[in-house]
């Protein structure tokens, strides 16, 4: 894990980290709503707010993350998307980390984040990674996680 790093993104990222995060949506869903996402047409300017990371790997963007402010104590981490080809090394987990801390410096007591009940894998990942299951609902499991 020497060569990864984790850097706050950047204008040069925009390409890659839009696209890594669109495959990623792809191969969960099978299709893409062009309705949805436009966040990612302009991802500084969208997580402003917040902080928005990329994991590099020989200059590539391999994976991402954002949290964002929902109140004085509370965070949110979204987009979190690692490539299929470099899953289970530890990447996410890398990226979760940097984000709670992100959020624990800003003075967030708790971080909050949302999957698709479907996703089994993704469901564990963060259960191992200290999330605690709040509720179900439309088809979503949310998460909370105390810093």
């Amino acid at each position: 894990m020497d060569n990864i790093r984790i850097l706050p993104f950047s204008r040069e990222y925009q390409a890659e980290a839009k696209n890594l995060i669109l495959s990623g949506l792809a191969e969960h869903w099978g299709t893409l709503d062009p309705s949805k996402n436009h966040d990612l047409d302009d991802i500084g300017s969208s997580y402003a707010d917040g902080s928005f990371l990329v994991a590099l790997m020989d200059g590539q963007v391999i994976g991402t993350g954002a949290v964002l402010p929902r109140s004085s104590e509370t965070a949110e981490i979204v987009r979190m998307s690692v490539a299929a080809s470099q899953r289970r090394m530890g990447i996410g987990r890398m990226i979760l980390e940097k984000l709670c801390e992100h959020a624990r410096s800003a003075g967030c007591k708790q971080v909050i984040l949302e999957t698709t009940q479907t996703w089994q894998e993704v469901i564990t990942f963060y259960e191992c990674s200290g999330f605690a299951i709040t509720h179900h609902q439309d088809g979503d499991v949310y998460f909370v996680k105390t810093l």
